[in-house]
């Protein structure tokens, strides 16, 4: 994968992310890629859905599965604005994906390198690709911003 297409994926997962700044909810999104498609895609619904697990993520590789009829992601690519926390990255193992990108490093919960480097514990029965970084400062103004005008 060329990292335009990095770029061009996430720019996607940016909408997102700020498709949940509009509900009020902590602007994070992600897109599931499979043969340079965008299967899925969701945003953070903590709020709207009174759900510990309605991450981001979590609600892209759910929907990714049902589209594909299957439980192994392993041609997939995950496409996410925040560092995945630990039940994320824990969801990302269960379903065998080949690869998360991610932008802005989440110094309290990352999972991916941050705090945890879960994608390559070899004690875990699979083991994922990561690029960190990608659309960073963006993806961290988003969570900035929100999180300045939540304290004002």
């Amino acid at each position: 994968m060329k990292e335009t297409d990095d770029i061009a994926f996430m720019q996607n997962a940016l909408a997102q992310a700020r498709a949940a700044e509009a509900l009020g909810e902590v602007p994070v999104g992600a897109v599931v890629v499979a043969e340079d498609e965008v299967i899925a895609a969701a945003h953070n619904r903590r709020e709207a859905d009174a759900s510990p697990s309605a991450h981001a993520e979590f609600l892209a590789l759910s929907e990714a599965a049902q589209k594909l009829g299957r439980w192994r992601l392993n041609d997939c690519t995950v496409y996410v604005t925040l560092e995945p926390c630990l039940m994320c990255a824990g969801l990302m193992l269960q379903a065998r994906i080949a690869r998360c990108v991610y932008g802005a490093a989440d110094p309290k919960a990352g999972a991916l390198g941050t705090l945890y480097a879960v994608h390559e514990d070899t004690r875990l029965n699979h083991s994922f690709a990561v690029t960190a970084g990608v659309c960073a400062d963006e993806s961290a103004q988003l969570l900035s911003s929100f999180f300045a005008r939540l304290r004002s």
